[in-house]
């Protein structure tokens, strides 16, 4: 029996199949055992009021706005995402804070037999043990994302005041269908009878399967766009940012009256969200003289956003330091790196992770140049040796990297 957290941890990562570590191996095509854990712990899913937030990239970004927003309406928000950076705790959040360390030891303690029982998935447990978190501590609403997809994902037992979902692109294709209307279908999964919907990003060629899946539920349908210019800023940057912020606001539009949402406090609280979520790794600024930014984008879509960006910075030379998984479609991201920068291919500490020599030489068809470095902190300490303080070190590819160097620099206490 794990007695501690560092030994529950251990047991959760070594007992359980987790995505980030085996990939779709870990992936359960059900939803038969988040049901049965949520009933043996008593459906504690049925006594939250919960916004659920889907999409291929921005909902991370989108369900940390929505949960600062709420805080700065004095409810007791809890926040549930994944993966985690740093700690396995900041996938469960009340009001910024992490769950408990015991809350965590205690969870697993008294659902060990359970677990060992029907075998659930790292990503089940952590759910159930969400849902069963926020309501002990009497959440006033909950900001649910959803991990892979939407129709068959284990946050897809709730019935939410609202279903958000972000935008639909190319990631984890070869798990939610080989075309975006297959996976848009995916997502729609998450939009419920009599609830409304809300769709971030209008994209004319998927408005048919949300519009179909909207009048089989027989429920509203609203897209962002349609909604009044925010006109406020956040201090989460990137210029992709700026969809997030509205697609935010149009779901406090379609919440005012319910929750007696305002507009100046909305503004206030989307320039405060890092502040008050512990929000991480979208274009988040390390370090000044050389500048350091980090950035999570992991998919065809997120690092066309993030190489948009790029472009926008002011540097004498840029330094890179990339790391992928083996999952990612190396030959359709990698001409999307600038041919200028000085390269340090790296691999995040995780079996999936793509080998930085085999990404090296793969990089090098599309003539990106530079050493190869086992470890991320490796990678970063040469780019940081070589940067003169004109210069700026981006460090991006996955999500599993930018987690490596950010524990790192906390470790080290950079």
């Amino acid at each position: 029996m794990p007695k501690n957290y560092s030994d529950t941890l251990s047991y959760l990562y070594e007992k359980l199949p987790m995505f980030q570590r085996i990939g779709p191996a870990a992936l359960k095509p059900n939803l038969d055992n988040t049901l049965a854990f949520c009933a043996q712990i008593g459906n504690p899913e049925k006594r939250l009021t919960c916004i659920h937030v889907a999409g291929t990239n921005g909902k991370g970004s989108v369900s940390h706005m929505l949960a600062a927003i709420f805080q700065a309406h004095g409810f007791k928000t809890g926040l549930y995402t994944s993966p985690h950076l740093l700690d396995f705790r900041e996938r469960i959040k009340i009001n910024g804070d992490w769950i408990t360390a015991e809350a965590v030891v205690a969870f697993v303690a008294q659902n060990k037999d359970f677990i060992e029982k029907i075998e659930p998935s790292f990503f089940e447990v952590t759910v159930a043990m969400a849902f069963d978190y926020f309501e002990k501590e009497k959440t006033d609403i909950c900001i649910i994302e959803t991990g892979l997809g939407g129709r068959l994902d284990s946050t897809n037992v709730i019935t939410p005041v609202l279903s958000v979902i972000t935008n639909i692109g190319h990631d984890h294709m070869d798990l939610l269908g080989d075309t975006l209307q297959k996976v848009a279908f995916e997502k729609a999964g998450i939009i419920k009878p009599g609830v409304p919907a809300l769709i971030g990003e209008y994209q004319a060629e998927l408005v048919e399967v949300f519009e179909n899946k909207a009048a089989q539920e027989k429920t509203e349908l609203h897209f962002a766009i349609n909604f009044e210019d925010c006109k406020a800023q956040s201090d989460l940057k990137g210029i992709y940012q700026v969809k997030n912020i509205q697609t935010a606001w149009a779901a406090c539009q379609l919440l005012k009256k319910q929750f007696k949402l305002t507009s100046p406090i909305i503004r206030k609280a989307l320039q405060n969200v890092q502040k008050s979520t512990g929000f991480m790794g979208r274009w988040q600024l390390l370090q000044k003289n050389p500048t350091v930014i980090c950035d999570s984008g992991h998919n065809l879509d997120g690092i066309i956003l993030s190489m948009q960006q790029l472009k926008t910075q002011k540097y004498k030379r840029l330094h890179i330091v990339w790391g992928m998984v083996s999952d990612k479609e190396t030959k359709k991201i990698l001409p999307l790196l600038p041919q200028h920068a000085i390269y340090y291919f790296t691999q995040p500490s995780l079996i999936r992770a793509k080998d930085c020599a085999e990404l090296q030489t793969e990089a090098k068809a599309f003539e990106l140049n530079g050493d190869a470095f086992n470890q991320v902190e490796q990678a970063f300490e040469a780019a940081n040796k070589a940067a003169t303080t004109d210069d700026m070190i981006f460090i991006g590819g996955s999500t599993f990297v930018v987690a490596d160097l950010l524990t790192y620099l906390q470790n080290s206490g950079s």
